[in-house]
């Protein structure tokens, strides 16, 4: 999962990436203002936008505007030291889809990014099924037929990606995208083998086949081939 902040406050900003990327490891990109905001939300694929709204060169409830006005559908969570309802229901309104009040728990923060990542891909709950196989998204385990598999970071984190589209043709340049932050170009050569490894570790000796590739367009997650 990738994630934007936009954010003014340096310690805030990197407190936030941090615990991101190393509780639940999602890609971050930062951005301290809200016109580098607006544009990397604009023109990159995000699973979450963390959105402060006293920003400068653009305020935040600007950058909320404009990325609706140009059809980003990207979950957005509003970071506010305004702690009153008139400016929580302007946001929602705005379309928003969640707000938290400074100072906040980040805990709850963290629980509140997830819930709104899980609602983006459509999926209720933290637990994600396919088959006889089982990712919980909350403690990152795996199984499959009752029995734990064992993944490195960067498996899970694209198993879990994969999950969340289930049965959908995921292209690599995709997987980069959400995977790493600006610099993905120079892991281009590494998904084939996180891909190998999960084939290895999900479907050998398994049936019915779960990670498929399809030359030239991708790799997909689903029962059949």
């Amino acid at each position: 999962m990738r994630i934007l902040i936009v954010e003014d406050e340096p310690r805030l900003a990197a407190n936030l990436a941090r615990s991101l990327r190393e509780a639940s490891g999602y890609a971050v990109d930062i951005a301290p203002d809200g016109e580098q905001g607006s544009e990397l939300g604009a023109q990159n694929e995000y699973d979450l936008i963390v959105l402060d709204l006293m920003l400068p060169k653009l305020p935040g409830d600007q950058v909320l505007r404009q990325l609706r006005a140009a059809e980003v559908r990207t979950p957005v969570l509003i970071l506010t030291a305004r702690d009153d309802k008139e400016t929580a229901v302007a946001m929602l309104n705005a379309g928003a889809d969640d707000y938290v009040a400074k100072p906040f728990d980040l805990g709850e923060f963290m629980a509140r990014a997830k819930a709104l990542i899980r609602r983006g891909k459509g999926q209720a709950t933290p637990l994600l099924r396919l088959a006889d196989l089982e990712i919980n998204t909350l403690e990152r385990r795996v199984s499959r037929g009752g029995r734990e598999i064992v993944l490195t970071p960067m498996e899970y984190r694209v198993l879990e990606y994969m999950a969340h589209r289930p049965r959908v043709v995921v292209s690599k340049s995709e997987l980069l995208e959400h995977l790493y932050d600006f610099n993905w170009e120079k892991f281009s050569n590494v998904i084939e083998v996180y891909i190998s490894g999960l084939r290895r570790k999900l479907d050998d000796g398994q049936d019915p086949k779960l990670i498929h590739t399809l030359r030239g367009h991708g790799y997909s997650l689903r029962e059949q081939a």
